[in-house]
């Protein structure tokens, strides 16, 4: 069985993470996905890449809770959540998360809460890197904490 978190430097394949989610359990109706990609602009600037630092242990910890809360407060079976570190170019696939239920519904909406907990909540840090040779640190966006905040949760994260 797949572990529920992994912190990775190596891609993902979305379809055999899929298969492997769903394999075992015959119940599952619906599995729900997101995938993250690197954008080419941010805030009008060219990028070229970006950089992710997380704390090990401390992270993979972090998004099991918000997984173990997902399955508090959706009637889901299954989920899944890569995240990549270290240096993504632009395009490049950076998030998956990955949830199943027996039913569409729980499953959408299990996925998006994940989602707005992963922007706000875990501890990531980005610097993206501009085409012209610059970098900048990414700070923390207040339509994120308001994203999180229709699930009942308090982010407030951004300045």
């Amino acid at each position: 069985m797949n572990p529920r978190v992994s912190i990775q430097t190596d891609d993902f394949d979305l379809g055999a993470e899929s298969l492997a989610l769903r394999r075992d359990d015959g119940g599952i109706g619906a599995v729900v996905g997101f995938v993250g990609t690197v954008r080419e602009i941010s805030q009008g600037q060219a990028l070229s890449g970006m950089e992710l630092e997380h704390y090990p242990g401390m992270t993979e910890a972090a998004i099991e809770a918000m997984i173990d809360a997902a399955f508090e407060r959706f009637d889901i079976r299954a989920a899944r959540v890569i995240h990549r570190v270290g240096y993504l170019q632009a395009r490049d696939q950076i998030v998956l998360v990955l949830v199943a239920s027996a039913h569409r519904g729980q499953a959408f909406q299990a996925c998006e809460f994940l989602m707005d907990y992963l922007k706000t909540q875990a501890p990531f840090w980005k610097k993206e890197q501009l085409s012209d040779g610059a970098a900048q640190w990414v700070d923390a966006r207040s339509a994120d904490d308001a994203a999180l905040a229709r699930w009942g949760i308090d982010g407030s994260n951004a300045s």
